[in-house]
C-alpha cells in the first residue's frame, strides 16, 4: 500500500487525507498543533464564490466548481463523521452604503449575469424587505442566493473525524525538520521523532507552508495575513443572511452567534487582537446592521490567512516527483476545500483532475 504523508492538518490537510484514505492509501498527517486549530477554525466560513471573488477568470471558475460541490460534500461529511458542519443556504447580501459602492455592485452584477449566474439587484426597500436588520442608510444591495456558509470549527472537526474513521493517522506535535528528496523524487519527511518514509508528500501547511525546511523553489512564497474577528451573542437570531460589504462582513449562526470580520494585516506571524482592529471591525458591522449595538460581546480572535504574491493558490504537483502542494488559498480556503481534496486525490492516483488547475501550478 502506498504511503502518503500530509504536512498540515487544517481543513486542506484533513480534506486531502479523507479523499486519499477513501481511495485506499495509507495516510499520515503531521501537525504542529492540533487538527484545525489554526487558520481553519479562525475563518468565518462564507462560501462566497460570487460575493468574495473580484472578477471573472480561472480562479473564479475554480471557486464556482467547489461551491457547486459543497452541499453534497457537507452531507457526506456529516454522515461519515457524525458532526454537522452547520451548512446554511439563506444566501449572501452584498450591501452598498453609498452611490460609489452602488456603481461597483452594478458592474459586478453585470458580468455575473452575462456568465449566467444568479444575482438579484435590489434597491433599498427590496433589500430591507428581504433582511429588515439592514441599515436604512444603504442605497441598495446584490443578493447572491447560491453563496452559502458553514461553521469552520465544525467543518474542521468533521474532516478530522472522517479522515480518522477511514484509517488516517494523526501525529500532533511532531514537527517537520525537512522534506527529504533524492534524485528529484521525494522519499519522505524528517520529523523531530525520526524519518517517515513516503511515496507521496502533500504540503498543506497553510500560512506556514513556505517555512517548511527542504521545500523546493515554488512559483511564489506564502505569507501570513492576519484577520481579526469578533463574535457576539444575539438570541433569538436577528437576521438570516450573511451581510457582505466593501469593508467586511457579518455572519449569523443559527444558534444566535454572530461573527463580524475582518481586518487585513500584513504583520507576519503575529496573531494579536488589537483595540484598533476591533474598532474597525465593530464600526464596519454597525454601519450595515445597526441593531447589533446591543448584542452581547462574546469573544474575539485573529487568524493567519495564507496569501501568495499573485493572489492565486498553489494547487498541484511540484517539480519534485511525488511532491504536491495544496496551499495559499488566502481568503477562500473553506470554500475551496472540496475541490482541493478532489484535485490532490486525482493527482496522487495519476488521474487527470476534473477542473483546469494549470493557472495554479506550484
Amino acid at each position: 500500500m502506498e504511503r502518503v504523508v500530509i504536512i498540515g492538518a487544517g481543513v486542506m490537510g484533513c480534506a486531502c487525507a479523507h479523499r486519499l484514505a477513501e481511495a485506499g492509501l495509507r495516510v499520515t498527517l503531521l501537525e504542529k498543533s492540533i487538527p484545525g486549530a489554526e487558520s481553519s477554525a479562525a475563518a468565518a466560513g462564507i462560501l462566497g464564490a460570487q460575493s468574495e471573488v473580484a472578477g471573472p477568470g480561472p480562479f473564479f471558475e475554480l471557486c464556482l466548481a467547489s461551491r457547486g460541490r459543497f452541499r453534497d460534500y457537507a452531507r457526506e461529511l456529516t454522515a461519515l463523521s457524525g458532526v454537522s458542519v452547520g451548512y446554511e443556504d439563506a444566501g449572501v447580501l452584498e450591501v452598498a452604503l453609498d452611490p460609489a459602492e452602488g456603481r461597483l455592485s452594478a458592474a459586478r452584477a453585470e458580468w455575473m449575469l452575462e456568465r449566467g449566474l444568479r444575482v438579484e439587484i435590489l434597491d433599498r426597500d427590496q433589500a430591507r424587505a428581504l433582511e429588515p436588520a439592514l441599515t436604512e442608510r444603504m442605497v441598495g444591495a446584490l443578493y447572491f442566493p447560491d453563496d452559502h456558509w458553514v461553521d469552520p470549527v465544525a467543518l474542521s472537526a468533521a474532516l478530522a473525524a472522517a479522515a480518522a474513521r477511514l484509517g488516517a493517522e494523526f501525529r500532533s506535535g511532531d514537527r517537520v525538520r525537512a522534506i527529504e528528496i533524492e534524485a528529484g523524487r521525494v522519499t519522505g519527511v524528517k520529523t523531530e521523532g525520526g524519518f517517515l518514509p513516503a511515496d507521496r508528500v502533500v504540503v498543506a501547511g497553510g500560512a506556514w507552508s513556505s517555512e517548511i525546511p527542504g521545500l523546493p523553489r515554488l512559483r511564489t512564497t506564502i505569507r501570513p495575513v492576519a484577520g481579526q474577528i469578533i463574535q457576539l451573542e444575539s438570541r433569538p437570531p436577528r437576521f438570516r443572511h450573511v451581510v457582505y460589504g466593501y469593508k467586511g462582513y457579518v455572519v449569523p449562526r443559527a444558534d444566535g452567534r454572530v461573527l463580524m470580520g475582518s481586518t487585513l494585516e500584513d504583520r507576519g506571524f503575529d496573531k494579536a487582537v488589537t483595540l484598533g482592529g476591533l474598532h474597525r471591525v465593530a464600526g464596519m458591522a454597525l454601519e450595515m446592521v445597526p441593531g447589533l449595538a446591543d448584542a452581547r460581546y462574546a469573544s474575539s480572535w485573529s487568524g493567519l490567512r495564507p496569501a501568495t504574491a499573485d493572489n492565486l493558490p498553489m494547487l498541484g504537483a511540484s517539480a519534485v516527483q511525488g511532491l504536491f502542494v495544496a496551499a495559499g488559498h488566502y481568503r477562500n480556503g473553506i470554500l475551496l476545500t472540496p475541490i482541493t481534496a478532489e484535485v490532490i486525490r486525482d493527482l496522487v492516483l495519476g488521474r487527470a483532475p476534473a477542473v483546469d488547475i494549470d493557472p495554479f501550478a506550484p
